[in-house]
């Protein structure tokens, strides 16, 4: 890794705050001031995280949802285990029907929420990552739409640009609240964005 970035990382005040409150990644404060925001997961719910690796949404969502709630976490990569034992995971494609098939088994009820943090291989082209970041975000939505209870919850990462807009409309009409959100753990120069939609619909 370049030295520039690795001084940059370490200089970054959510990446060293992580290291001290033991938390897999930087990326858990993002998760944590979204829910802190608008209280979409609570103690007991049902958390399915999509792209979980290497586990700092899984901490956030147990944090929540404590003993009485479950967490599954989902990925290509392997996730070191928890030893909680309400926390699981999964090595798959979210786009695989029978990783989709193994996220149903291993769930004890519908779920409460379904949270996306799943990310391309970056090109480094623009047009091809963001369409390809819309497609997990779609994927992610279709997966969520299949494992949600009614009146449940989907948060997902999507970056900015032409193909934005139309995402979002179609998480509008599925959800009875949608807010879109970038949580002040983001880095500034960064191009993502979360969608939050609240209250799925009954069909």
């Amino acid at each position: 890794m370049p030295k520039a970035w690795m001084r940059e990382r370490k200089r970054d005040y959510y990446y060293r705050k992580a290291k001290e409150e033991k938390y897999r990644s930087r990326a858990t404060y993002k998760l944590l001031q979204a829910i802190s925001k608008y209280r979409f997961l609570e103690k007991g719910d049902v958390v399915v995280d999509l792209g979980a690796a290497p586990g700092g949404w899984l901490q956030a969502s147990r944090k929540i949802v404590g003993k009485e709630g479950f967490v599954l976490g989902v990925d290509l990569k392997r996730i070191k285990p928890f030893e909680a034992a309400n926390v699981q995971t999964i090595i798959g494609d979210i786009t695989d029907s029978e990783t989709q098939n193994l996220i149903g088994r291993a769930l004890p009820s519908l779920a409460d929420g379904v949270i996306s943090d799943v990310s391309p291989n970056v090109s480094g082209v623009w047009e091809v990552d963001h369409a390809r970041q819309i497609d997990l975000a779609r994927e992610s939505l279709a997966l969520a739409l299949r494992l949600l209870k009614v009146d449940g919850d989907f948060f997902v990462k999507v970056f900015q640009g032409d193909m934005f807009q139309d995402f979002l409309e179609e998480v509008r009409q599925h959800f009875a609240r949608v807010e879109i959100m970038k949580p002040k753990a983001s880095r500034k120069k960064s191009a993502e964005i979360f969608v939050l939609g609240m209250g799925l619909k009954k069909e």
